[in-house]
């Protein structure tokens, strides 16, 4: 059984090792002012590169000796990448505190990574990573930033730590592990996927089949002392605070990682028995609902803890203290922004005969769903008639969104607008960046 566990370690950090050193090279083939990759790797790699070289001598053979010098030698081309030194570094903290790379945290697995990846692809944001299997990127478009991937959880951690200085997570997260600590700072709130709600629910039968309120829930006699509600969840933090503020004074917690919806008590319908739980009621991220109705559970009046999207945050210290850092933010945010901002508009173009401008401009606006952001674009269009050039059209640019696209489509031709063009729009820039003016003011700067 050692011999097992032995080998099973030994594949595992050889596998390990072979991407370190891979890595490594792909540094030293970099421009030398480049710290992208170099910088995470001096900070997470000499410690479990000097575990390496001190497991070789137990492996006792051809392999484990070799794989103990190739150790060696990675600490030493390590070295080389980011000091130019023959020394080996075992030291980070004082490298973290000098440290003026930027780092942006954003989550690695599941839908929110996916969804993050495609909204910064539609800023002409793109990450690149060597492959898939590391955790460091770099997004060209930025300079001097370096993308790590991580749990959510963590990238609000090291946020509070300072190993990040900018993250992409869900707002529940933000709330759950954040603790309310003002380091932290939301710096766009509204991303716009990542869509749920952190909700109570409880079971639809037994003595929860007509409770449909929180407070009713609350004034249950049920709940003693010595028998109070019990929560499955996984917010230690949200959930105890929640329930304490709406009023409940017998309630216990239990942790619990997925599959929730299994936690409370339940009726077989095979064998007509009820079945015990481990909880009376779950504590959960809730999206469509389908789950909850399918496991005989339902949400209640007032159970709603919080709404939650994806969410841009920063590290108010590195804000404050770091121009860099400030640049960097102010640029994705207004990337999101107009982005954001375009999501479902529409650029609708069109020629309209008239008197002048500004008798052209009159009659767009006598109809309701024609202003556009603020007000049509008139301009002449110039024809040539019989070697003469007339004005014989004005072009009618507006913008419109998504859902009156065909109204508004109609209402332009009937005012006498023809050859109309509608075409998606991208980004819409406004003059200033109302939520970067916020942040400053939040920021006192």
């Amino acid at each position: 059984m050692a011999g097992e566990a032995r080998l099973f370690d030994y594949i595992q950090l050889e596998d390990v090792l072979t991407n370190v050193v891979l890595t490594i090279k792909r540094c030293l083939c970099r421009d030398p002012n480049s710290r992208i990759y170099s910088n995470a790797l001096l900070l997470s790699l000499p410690p479990f590169l000097s575990l390496c070289v001190s497991m070789s001598p137990s492996l006792k053979d051809e392999e484990g000796n070799a794989f103990g010098k190739a150790a060696e030698a990675a600490l030493l081309q390590l070295s080389v990448v980011v000091n130019g030194k023959s020394e080996t570094t075992t030291t980070s903290p004082s490298l973290l505190a000098e440290r003026r790379v930027i780092r942006f945290g954003l989550p690695s697995k599941g839908r929110m990574a996916a969804d993050t990846l495609d909204l910064l692809k539609d800023c002409q944001l793109l990450v690149e990573q060597v492959n898939p299997r590391q955790y460091v990127a770099e997004i060209p478009q930025l300079s001097n930033l370096e993308v790590w991937f991580q749990r959510p959880k963590d990238i609000v951690r090291k946020l509070l730590s300072g190993d990040l200085d900018l993250g992409i997570v869900g707002f529940d997260t933000f709330s759950e592990y954040g603790l309310g600590n003002e380091d932290l700072i939301i710096v766009h709130d509204a991303l716009g996927y990542g869509d749920c709600h952190l909700s109570l629910a409880i079971p639809n039968y037994g003595i929860f089949e007509n409770i449909n309120s929180l407070r009713e829930l609350a004034q249950m006699p049920q709940w003693t002392a010595a028998k109070p509600l019990r929560v499955a969840t996984g917010f230690t933090h949200l959930g105890p605070k929640f329930m304490k503020d709406n009023g409940f004074m017998h309630v216990t917690f239990s942790t619990a990682d997925g599959a929730l919806e299994a936690a409370p008590a339940w009726f077989s319908q095979t064998t007509g028995v009820d079945k015990m739980g481990i909880a009376d009621a779950i504590l959960d991220l809730v999206s469509s609902g389908t789950t909850l109705k399918e496991n005989n559970l339902k949400e209640i009046e007032g159970g709603v803890v919080l709404e939650s999207q994806a969410v841009f945050v920063a590290r108010r210290k590195s804000l404050v203290e770091q121009k860099g850092v400030r640049d960097k933010t102010k640029e994705i945010l207004e990337r999101f922004e107009a982005h954001l901002r375009a999501v479902d508009q529409f650029t609708v173009t069109a020629h309209m005969r008239g008197s002048s401008a500004e008798q052209v401009a009159g009659r767009v606006l006598s109809q309701p769903s024609l202003s556009g952001l603020e007000g049509p674009t008139v301009s002449p269009v110039f024809c040539k008639h019989n070697g003469k050039v007339t004005l014989d059209y004005y072009a009618i640019k507006i913008c419109v969104p998504k859902k009156t696209l065909y109204q508004s489509v109609q209402q332009l031709r009937e005012i006498g607008g023809s050859g109309v063009l509608v075409s998606p729009l991208t980004y819409i820039f406004k003059e200033v960046t109302p939520r970067w003016q916020e942040l400053l003011l939040k920021l006192e700067l």
